[in-house]
């Protein structure tokens, strides 16, 4: 990787964590798209390699959101452990899902969010 592309994705990543930062995403709309079409990764370790780019990104907004008080665990941990059992049941699928259906799934999460966002 040369100067210009590592500076690329430094940029990319902090808008990542920008987006991170204020609406708890960022690893889908700029990290895989990146990975996918500038760094040629293939789907499935596109997604991966974005979930451990975004890993230390939100748990460094976590931080700063629970040390400013500005987070309700009440509801959180229900979410949260919910979402460590589905990660974990789905890390260990994810082998054995095809990277069409990888794709698919992926472009659906974005347009319903997208559509989401308007109502």
């Amino acid at each position: 990787m040369d100067k210009k592309e590592w500076i690329g994705f430094g940029l990319a990543g902090g808008l990542a964590g920008v987006l991170s930062g204020f609406l708890g995403t960022g690893g889908g709309l700029v990290v895989v798209p990146i990975l996918l079409g500038v760094l040629k990764l293939e789907p499935k370790r596109a997604f991966a390699t974005s979930v451990c780019i975004m890993l230390p990104i939100c748990a460094v907004s976590a931080a700063v959101y629970l040390w400013n008080g500005r987070v309700d665990l009440a509801p959180a941990v229900p979410y949260l452990v919910g979402g460590l059992i589905g990660g974990l049941i789905c890390g260990k699928l994810y082998g054995k899902m095809s990277a069409l259906w990888l794709r698919r799934i992926f472009g659906a999460l974005l347009i319903y969010g997208g559509v989401r966002s308007f109502f």
